[in-house]
């Protein structure tokens, strides 16, 4: 392969890799194209039923949704395995006390993370938070080798 500089991950590499897309997948634009080319060039004395392009054009909603599926369950995982690792830490957040109407420091051990309405949320008793609320991470113990 000319052209491939040592070590493989050489900016010129990574940027001729990130250029080159998958040319073996069928994707939703693909999919309409070809649906569209089919139309344009049909027998116009044996039109393309409506039974059959209702099925085409379901098929290609199908390809849209999964595709879609698809891309929202890697971010799911993605985002889910970075929260997992907050269980079992000691998170702070501040929150404004009901009383007073002033902001108080709080803090708890996470406990687990739930996903409520695509949005991730760590639960520390029976309190749940958005991850973007937590102000500061701590191990249990403060952290340090003395505890």
């Amino acid at each position: 392969m000319a052209g491939v500089v040592w070590p493989s991950y050489h900016v010129n590499n990574v940027r001729a890799a990130a250029s080159d897309t998958d040319r073996n997948v069928l994707g939703k634009d693909a999919f309409l194209q070809l649906l569209v080319t089919q139309l344009r060039n049909q027998n116009p004395l044996e039109p393309l039923s409506n039974t059959e392009y209702i099925a085409q054009m379901a098929q290609f909603t199908s390809v849209e949704q999964l595709m879609n599926l698809a891309t929202e369950m890697s971010a799911l995982r993605h985002s889910l395995g970075i929260a997992s690792s907050l269980i079992g830490k000691v998170v702070e957040w501040t929150e404004m006390d009901t009383e007073t109407g002033q902001p108080v420091t709080r803090q708890g051990v996470v406990d687990s993370i739930v996903v409520r309405d695509g949005e991730t949320l760590a639960k520390v008793g029976d309190q749940e938070l958005a991850l973007d609320m937590i102000t500061s991470l701590t191990l249990p113990g403060g952290g340090g080798g003395d505890g």
